[in-house]
């Protein structure tokens, strides 16, 4: 696609979707042309605050207009893998907030459409941008930490309001790996350049007992990747500290520990051997990955966070939930 044509963009959902908005009208030759909130208050505000002209409460006003280009889809969880059918299905390329779906069936169907679209599809798995992170990951792969041999990334967040008031609570199931934890099972492949072969998981509902929510609040699952290095994910949304996004990487010549203000490097064990890491982190904001995006779409190539990308993370939390379900060890299944 030329890089003079104008690319016309729909956003669904205007919770964080006006971020999107706001990312998009800030890349030269994208517009915003229309959003969706099945709210109509919320709608009008931020349509107005945004300059949008096109308004919609029903998403197949986005999703089927021939006009527009690109489709991000920021709606509730449960509503993604209709709305990102149908996106793929009238030729839209599409930004989907995680998690792209709540079972194989659905993300199935995402793929499908997507492959026989020749579509792209990217999701805001944010923490690869974080220079931080970013910085870890080139130290990996210049053999600074010799060979990888266990990790930690854990979700680490007090939100648990999410759960016991707002929509994830109401919804027929949710599971707070598939929208937290996937930020630092993705992080961890990415780190890692390889793939998950099989998870242990177990979770607990101590913390949002007796609410509406019905599902474990605290999940942990362990993970086994090809090289035969272990990893750990904690997913907690009621954590009583400051929220971070825990990553401890333990290597045969260096250990990393993530904290704030700074991270931590380690080469051994007497107080010389530590040293800080004043990357910056998280340095990240909601719609820092849409440039890429727009640009894939321009130069027809895979953004950096992918189609394989978005379905393979998906795999392993699909995974990670049917066993806590089975309670035994699950091998992970790749839909691609």
């Amino acid at each position: 696609m030329p890089e003079t044509t104008k690319l016309k963009i729909g956003v669904i959902g205007l919770g964080v979707g006006e971020q999107h908005v706001l990312g998009y009208n800030a890349i030269d030759g994208c517009e915003v042309v229309a959003v969706c909130d099945i709210d109509p208050d919320r709608l009008s505000e931020v349509a107005d605050r945004c300059d949008v002209p096109g308004r919609h409460t029903d998403y197949r006003r986005i999703t089927e207009d021939p006009e527009i280009d690109v489709v991000s889809i920021c709606s509730y969880d449960d509503a993604h893998a209709e709305q990102a059918v149908s996106a793929f299905r009238h030729g839209k390329h599409v930004m989907i907030e995680k998690p792209v779906a709540l079972n194989r069936h659905e993300a199935e169907a995402i793929l499908h459409a997507q492959q026989e679209s020749g579509k792209l599809i990217t999701s805001n798995l944010i923490l690869r941008h974080s220079p931080r992170f970013r910085e870890v990951r080139r130290m990996i792969r210049d053999g600074k930490f010799g060979d990888v041999y266990y990790l930690e990334g854990d979700y680490i967040h007090q939100i648990l309001w999410k759960l016991t008031e707002g929509w994830r609570g109401k919804m027929d199931f949710y599971c707070v790996t598939y929208g937290g934890g996937i930020h630092l099972i993705d992080l961890m492949r990415w780190l890692m350049d390889e793939e998950v072969k099989e998870v242990c998981g177990m979770g607990n509902q101590i913390l949002s007992a007796g609410s509406q929510y019905r599902y474990p609040d605290t999940i942990v699952t362990l993970m086994r990747f090809e090289s035969g290095a272990l990893a750990k994910n904690l997913t907690t949304l009621g954590s009583r500290r400051t929220q971070i996004h825990a990553l401890n990487i333990y290597g045969t010549k260096r250990t990393f520990m993530n904290d704030l203000p700074h991270g931590k490097l380690f080469k051994g064990d007497q107080p010389e051997d530590e040293v800080e890491m004043d990357v910056p982190y998280p340095a990240i904001e909601k719609g820092d990955l849409l440039p890429d995006f727009i640009s894939a779409i321009r130069e027809a190539r895979e953004p950096n966070v992918s189609a394989r990308d978005v379905f393979r993370v998906m795999d392993v939390c699909l995974a990670a939930w049917e066993s806590v379900e089975k309670r035994r060890t699950v091998p992970v299944s790749y839909m691609m």
